[in-house]
């Protein structure tokens, strides 16, 4: 199916650049100039990715791309001159799935956005050809088709596409040794993305929803240098 790409960007020029890009790219788009507009029509639809910048005029983009991460499996992609650090980690940690920096590329836009959906369809990997979309491990169970997380007294949680994918591969290899460069390429990214935080931040978002204190983490390990190991046992159904 044709990738449904959500842009939130105030500026038209930069809505009609993008648009023309992911149309280029065979992507349809669906454009709104305020976070206000967008949220009305996530109700009634499921975009592949959304690209968010960061100051709208109705409300604040991370504000945007927090509720995003809460009520839709949609993949964010922040597009904002914001260029600091804190912004970026922010954004990252809120539920962004990758952050670029105004003025940029069209086509490296449109190459991080390919990045994204290539990890959506790892994460996706679960359902084709095999019966096997439960993993239980611990006291929790994740359903890699819905990326459902659920726990003991009730615990519900939805992963974001990011997140599912990190955690399909840790599923996979459990008890293993994992480098940044190798879980980057695991979960359908390239070795060259610019910002080499993100596989960090996406385990922190992990490790929380996980109910894995980051204080003393028992399930996903850091072993500095080296990478993360997920320790436990897994059992499929």
């Amino acid at each position: 199916m044709t990738p449904l790409i959500a842009i939130i960007d105030d500026e038209p020029t930069v809505c009609r650049l993008l648009a023309e890009s992911f149309r280029d790219a065979e992507m349809d788009t669906a454009v709104f100039h305020c976070g206000r507009d967008f949220q009305a029509w996530l109700k009634q639809a499921e975009p592949d990715v959304c690209v968010v910048d960061l100051g709208l005029p109705d409300q604040d983009g991370l504000a945007l791309v927090s509720a995003i991460a809460r009520v839709s499996r949609a993949a964010i992609l922040i597009v904002s001159g914001r260029a600091q650090v804190p912004d970026r980690v922010a954004g990252l940690e809120l539920g962004a799935d990758d952050y670029v920096t105004k003025p940029f590329d069209p086509t490296e836009v449109v190459a991080r956005v390919r990045a994204i959906l290539r990890r959506a369809s790892v994460a996706r990997e679960a359902n084709d050809g095999t019966d096997v979309k439960t993993a239980r491990f611990g006291d929790l169970e994740v359903n890699l088709a819905t990326f459902a997380l659920s726990g003991p007294d009730g615990y519900e949680v939805t992963l974001s596409q990011a997140e599912a994918s990190v955690l399909k591969v840790f599923l996979e290899r459990p008890n293993q040794l994992l480098s940044r460069a190798q879980l980057q390429e695991a979960t359908g990214g390239s070795l060259s993305e610019s910002y080499d935080r993100s596989i960090d931040v996406r385990i922190s978002r992990l490790r929380t929803k996980l109910r894995d204190d980051p204080r003393d983490p028992r399930q996903i390990k850091t072993i500095y240098g080296g990478g993360y190991v997920f320790v436990g046992s897994v059992a499929w159904s």
